[in-house]
């Protein structure tokens, strides 16, 4: 079936040449200019403006003690300002600092009244208001967001209800370069090329799709390699991690084992292993104990082939006992792997992460925390529509929820809406928020589903 988007060779093919992959810089640079020249949405209704603040705003004003311990001053914008207007910018789109310099002085924003300020001062305080502020504002809310989760009546993948109830945290974790900063910003003036702004990695919750740990490096060219000390920190006894290639090493492998930590990942083409026992041998799954490694890294994992369609798909986990974790499991749950691309689809291209209105590094990581932030109310909201409609969290599209917003926004005006959840469920199909089914990937869960029952 088909797990992941990079299917290995059939057997006795010869490797096709890998396609190289397109340059992201004309897009980038698209998305800059159309950020910059559009007109900021309309402000938000006082629903989406109560919701923001009921999230929001307690978890801004319990930094502030930390705020003042950092020997900050209580001047004009002061960090429950800053968090206003940042997360305006985001969500309205406003194009760039100078365009919210205006907005903000004509309009209120979220919890803030009108203020006057000027583009430079909000510049200068984008550059020097620790980005760590934003950063335990979104570490406090993710929490709170994680327990609405739970709190909600709504359909799971099979896969993921099953390993739900096995694992104590059932996350999956990639990394993320961020595109090239705009040139003409500040220090950038006069720097050569055009810089990247980093790359972040994540670790997401994959029932709730709400990250639980984000982290971020300048180093735009930073392997993923050096972000396993922080993932293994925090992952605790019990945990199953889903990763792709880029997090190879045998070395890590091991200590997620000697931590109780349950992995899957795919098994790279030219793996060097040796077969101790074969569980399952099948027309559609293989299913061997091997031994990978040498020396201290030497240990036994489980080596899961799955065919389909004349490809072999094969994967890698630490769990040796196939009553405790099926064939079919393994290959299923890692094909949700693919959330985690999702969410970064959302935060770049939806939100907005692909702009940066400031060259500095601090500049860079207040719009990143407060993405990521913003990423949690919407996910929240999908999923409060999907629990309106009974419907899977998969079956809506989190992007036309977003769009929508605007449409509930008129309605609300016009007097013919009162509460967004139920105003997003009753027009869910016309305002395409209910996915069109699709043939590829009824198929797909088709094959997934007979691979789970076999």
């Amino acid at each position: 079936m088909p797990i992941d988007n990079e299917p290995e060779t059939p057997l006795g093919a010869a490797a096709p040449k890998k396609k190289r992959k397109a340059s992201s810089v004309r897009h980038t640079r698209a998305v800059q200019l159309d950020r910059s020249k559009r007109p900021a949405a309309a402000p938000p209704d006082e629903q989406i403006v109560a919701r923001l603040t009921e999230i929001v705003h307690p978890a801004t004003l319990a930094q502030l003690d930390y705020y003042r311990q950092l020997g900050l001053r209580a001047r004009v914008l002061t960090l429950p300002v800053m968090v206003a207007l940042v997360l305006s910018l985001i969500w309205r789109q406003v194009g760039g600092v100078s365009e919210l310099a205006r907005l903000v002085r004509s309009e209120a924003m979220l919890w803030l009244p009108g203020l006057k300020v000027s583009q430079q001062a909000l510049s200068a305080r984008l550059g020097s208001l620790p980005a760590e502020l934003f950063l335990r504002v979104l570490t406090s809310v993710l929490p709170l967001m994680q327990s609405r989760w739970q709190a909600r009546q709504r359909r799971l993948p099979p896969e993921v209800a099953w390993a739900q109830a096995r694992y104590t945290q059932l996350s999956v974790v990639d990394g993320s370069t961020l595109d090239g900063l705009v040139h003409k910003l500040g220090l950038l003036r006069d720097a050569p090329g055009t810089p990247l702004a980093g790359r972040m990695t994540a670790l997401l919750e994959l029932g709730s799709r709400l990250p639980r740990q984000i982290w971020y490096t300048a180093e735009a060219t930073a392997n993923d390699q050096s972000f396993w000390p922080v993932i293994l920190a925090s992952l605790s006894a019990g945990a199953l991690l889903i990763y792709d290639l880029g997090y190879t090493n045998f070395a890590h492998f091991a200590q997620l084992t000697a931590t109780h930590v349950t992995f899957i990942t795919r098994a790279k083409s030219n793996l060097v292993y040796q077969v101790s026992q074969t569980l399952r041998q099948t027309p559609q799954v293989w299913d061997q104990c091997v031994w990978i490694g040498k020396n201290e890294t030497r240990q036994q994992v489980r080596l899961i082939q799955v065919l389909y369609q004349g490809v072999r798909y094969r994967y890698l986990t630490n769990a040796l006992d196939p009553q405790v974790l099926p064939a079919g499991y393994v290959a299923a749950l890692y094909w949700q792997r693919w959330r985690i691309e999702e969410a970064y689809a959302l935060v770049k291209r939806l939100l907005g992460l692909a702009y940066f209105w400031v060259g500095s590094e601090n500049g860079i990581r207040l719009q990143l925390w407060a993405t990521w932030l913003l990423y949690a109310v919407l996910v929240d909201l999908t999923d409060a529509v999907a629990e309106a409609l009974t419907q899977p969290f998969a079956a809506l599209s989190v992007e036309m929820v977003y769009r929508s917003l605007p449409h509930f926004t008129h309605a609300y005006h016009r007097g013919t809406a009162t509460e967004v959840v139920a105003f997003l469920a009753a027009n869910a199909t016309w305002l395409g928020i209910l996915k069109r089914p699709r043939k590829h990937a009824q198929q797909k869960r088709l094959a997934l589903t007979q691979l789970l029952s076999a």
